[in-house]
């Protein structure tokens, strides 16, 4: 997979060339700052872009406002914002732009201490680049608590509500079912019992990101460790 990294940390940077050119990626491109950086996905067509969230010269929106940038020129092309602290407004911002894309571009939010988990951050750049949506915990956990209560998931069971949870963490229906003691059959028919129930129609594209997106965007809704963690079916 072609990947362009714009991070101004020089140690940060030459760690996650190194984590990915060993998983047996190809970085096109290591950028430390947005100044060329439109240019270069031009220049290099990447296959994913992961981007820091703060960039110089303010360290305060530059890479948020790249990453919207890229999402509105470039809106097929995966992206992966990483971010020292939950940035709950620019979390906010990049999820209203996932939503309003009509072509699908998949889109990844981690903090940056995900990275030292090199096995599961190399699974998160795989899932994102294969079209997964894959929002950090803390990012969804923070999300939820400041969200007003939408009467749609009013209508979802407690193990919907659980589902649902794991699917806005950018789980498969596999990696769900392990984690639920359940089939993969059995995750399907409460996928479909929750697009139901959240009115998303086939024709409304990627039902799970819209599902993903009804979830972060509420309150009230279970934790998903509440339930597997403890072996509950």
């Amino acid at each position: 997979m072609r990947i362009l990294i714009c991070e101004d940390s020089v140690l940060l940077r030459e760690g996650l060339v190194r984590l990915l050119e060993d998983a047996g990626h190809e970085v096109v491109a290591a950028l430390p700052d947005t100044d060329g950086l439109m240019d270069a996905v031009v220049d290099t067509d990447p296959e994913l872009c992961i981007l820091d969230v703060r960039l110089p010269p303010t360290f305060t929106d530059e890479g948020i406002r790249a990453a919207l940038a890229i999402r509105a020129g470039h809106p097929s092309l995966p992206l992966l914002v990483l971010s020292q602290y939950v940035e709950e407004r620019y979390a906010s911002d990049l999820i209203a732009a996932q939503s309003g894309s009509t072509q699908g571009g998949a889109l990844g939010y981690l903090l940056k201490d995900r990275v030292a988990d090199v096995a599961e951050f190399i699974e998160s750049v795989q899932r994102i680049a294969s079209g997964a949506t894959v929002l950090d915990p803390e990012v969804v956990a923070q999300l939820l608590t400041r969200r007003n209560r939408d009467e749609r998931m009013l209508r979802l069971t407690d193990r919907e509500r659980t589902v649902l949870a794991l699917i806005a963490e950018g789980k498969s229906n596999g990696a769900i079912a392990g984690l639920l003691f359940l089939s993969e059959a059995s995750i399907e028919k409460h996928i479909t019992a929750i697009f139901q129930k959240l009115g998303l129609e086939p024709e409304d594209g990627n039902r799970r990101v819209l599902a993903a997106l009804a979830h972060i965007e509420n309150t009230g809704v279970a934790d998903a460790g509440n339930d597997y963690q403890g072996g509950v079916r």
